[in-house]
């Protein structure tokens, strides 16, 4: 299939599907967010919007990347996030270039977050719902994050069928700058597993879409028929 890989900077017009992908590390902690009960992510534009969402829903928690902050919950962080008990809760999400990238096409027909926690059953998803040609979004570093495209063409391929080898994409993700400077402690708000955490292929057995819901954007998680025997 014709899939096209873009930046966030590069997009025009509104995609058909698009596949919104940030490996290191907002939809990686998304889907740990569900795994700890999040019923719903609200992605928010703006710091100060993710604040006010919060504070006029009774209930509801916030997150962000970088240092901890006042009025958030949590940071952008699968290590530190992995212990939280969120059963049940809404959770706004605001960081530097996943959820830029998802309200970016919030507007497409069909929007899946992804990084390669749920590769693989975003991959089927996609196969269920003949989706075609998907716009890739490539969400870090100005669109030449090597962890994101890494995952990214790894989606792609396994949307063609067959048996695709993660450890050559994995091994990019690895060796790519994200991951030195997770490693190298330069990131605020930084667990010691998360790059490992970043890189556990097909960890969670649902994708996770981005809808209208009212006037905001919603991320859920979506279920994927006979996923489980197709987890490697």
């Amino acid at each position: 299939m014709d899939h096209h890989f873009v930046g966030i900077q590069e997009l025009t017009g509104v995609p058909r599907v698009a596949v919104v992908i940030d490996v290191m590390r907002a939809f990686t902690v998304a889907a740990w967010a569900f795994e700890r009960g999040v019923e719903r992510i609200v992605l928010a534009s703006t710091v100060s919007e993710a604040l006010a969402l919060k504070e006029s829903h009774s209930g509801w928690l916030a997150l962000k990347d970088g240092a901890p902050a006042a009025g958030f919950d949590a940071v952008n962080s699968p290590g530190l996030l992995r212990s939280c008990d969120f059963a049940g809760r809404t959770l706004v999400q605001k960081t530097t270039a996943g959820t830029v990238g998802a309200l970016a096409v919030a507007d497409a027909p069909l929007v899946l977050c992804a990084s390669f926690v749920v590769a693989g059953p975003t991959a089927r998803f996609l196969q269920n719902h003949d989706s075609g040609p998907v716009t890739f979004v490539v969400t870090g570093d100005a669109g030449q994050a090597d962890e994101d495209l890494a995952c990214a063409e790894y989606i792609g391929r396994s949307m063609a069928g067959g048996d695709v080898e993660a450890a050559p994409y994995l091994h990019r993700a690895r060796t790519s700058r994200a991951a030195a400077d997770l490693a190298g402690g330069r990131r605020s708000g930084y667990h010691t597993d998360d790059v490992d955490l970043c890189l556990e292929i097909d960890r969670f057995p649902f994708a996770m879409m981005a809808r209208q819901e009212e006037s905001l954007t919603v991320l859920r998680p979506a279920a994927v028929p006979d996923m489980q025997s197709s987890l490697r």
